[in-house]
C-alpha cells in the first residue's frame, strides 16, 4: 500500500515539473520591427529597412526635385533627344523646384498653357489674369508634353546641337522664343552646373558621350583713328597690308576721318 502511494506521489511530482517547464518555454518576447527568417535550419533576425526615400536627407528642395524626376528626364532624353540636364533645369526653374502652384495643383511643371487642350484645366495669373493651363493626373505627363512641345519647327535648331552642349541648348531655347527673360540661358546653365546635371546626360549617352568644349572665339580688335593717322601707318602697326585693312573695313580709298573706328582683327 505504501509503495502504491509513493508511486502516485512521484508521478504527480514529475507531471507538475514538466508542466512548469513547458509553460515557461511558451513565453516569447518579440523585438519590435524585426522578422525571423529561417535559413538552413538556423533562425536569423533581420531588421526591417524603411522603404522609399523617407530617410534620405536633402540639402534643399531642388535636390529633392532632381532626385524625384531625374529618371523621367532621362527617359525623355532617350525617346526625344532632349538633354536630361536641360529638361530638369527647366523644370526646377519653372516649377520652383516643384513648389509652384501649377506643379502642386496641376502637376504642370513647365507652365504649358491650354492651346486646344481637352483635358483637365487650371486658371492662373501669368502674362494675363487667369490664363488657362493644362492639368495632368501625373507629373510624368507634363514632362512628356514638354518633349512634344519642343518638336515644333521653331525649335529645330536645338536638335542640330550636340547633346553634351547644354550651354548651346540653353541659349538656343531663348533665341527660339521659349522665354523672354534675357537671363534665362544663364539661369539654366547655373542650375545645371551647380547640381552637375550634365552627369545625367552622360549616363544616357554612355560611351558615346564626349566632353563638350565651346569653340574659342577670338575677340575682335578695333582701332580709333586719331589726328595724323594713315592707313599705311595703321596697317604696319598691326602687321597687315593696306589692301587687307581696306577690305576688312569696306574702304574704297585711303581717306580717313578722326574718330573713325577701324577693325584691325576680325
Amino acid at each position: 500500500m505504501n509503495r502504491k502511494v509513493n508511486r502516485i506521489a512521484l508521478v504527480l511530482c514529475l507531471g507538475c515539473f514538466l508542466f512548469s517547464c513547458r509553460s515557461k518555454k511558451a513565453v516569447i518576447t518579440k523585438r519590435p520591427n524585426t522578422t525571423t527568417v529561417e535559413k538552413g535550419g538556423i533562425d536569423k533576425e533581420e531588421t526591417k529597412k524603411p522603404s522609399g526615400n523617407s530617410t534620405k536627407v536633402y540639402a534643399n528642395a531642388t535636390e529633392r526635385y532632381i532626385d524625384d524626376y531625374k529618371e523621367i528626364a532621362q527617359q525623355e532624353m532617350r525617346l526625344y533627344g532632349i538633354p536630361a540636364s536641360i529638361t530638369l533645369a527647366q523644370g526646377v526653374l519653372e516649377s520652383g523646384s516643384g513648389k509652384g502652384r501649377l506643379s502642386v495643383k496641376a502637376n504642370n511643371h513647365f507652365g504649358i498653357k491650354c492651346h486646344g487642350w481637352t483635358g483637365g484645366k487650371i486658371y492662373h495669373d501669368d502674362d494675363k489674369a487667369q490664363e488657362c493651363f493644362r492639368k495632368y493626373k501625373d507629373a510624368k505627363y507634363s514632362f512628356r508634353d514638354h518633349s512634344l512641345f519642343l518638336q515644333k519647327k521653331r525649335y529645330a535648331k536645338l536638335f542640330k546641337l550636340k547633346k553634351e552642349n547644354y550651354r548651346g541648348w540653353a541659349k538656343e531655347l531663348r533665341a527660339a522664343g521659349y522665354a523672354t527673360d534675357k537671363k534665362y540661358p544663364q539661369k539654366l546653365i547655373g542650375i545645371i552646373e551647380r547640381y552637375e546635371l550634365y552627369k545625367l546626360d552622360k549616363e544616357v549617352l554612355g560611351n558615346s558621350y564626349e566632353e563638350f568644349e565651346a569653340p574659342i572665339i577670338a575677340e575682335r580688335i578695333t582701332y580709333t583713328v586719331s589726328k595724323g593717322d594713315t592707313l599705311y601707318a595703321i596697317s604696319r602697326k598691326y602687321n597687315m597690308t593696306v589692301e587687307e585693312l581696306q577690305k576688312l573695313n569696306g574702304l574704297t580709298s585711303t581717306a580717313l576721318n578722326i574718330g573713325q573706328v577701324l577693325v584691325v582683327k576680325p
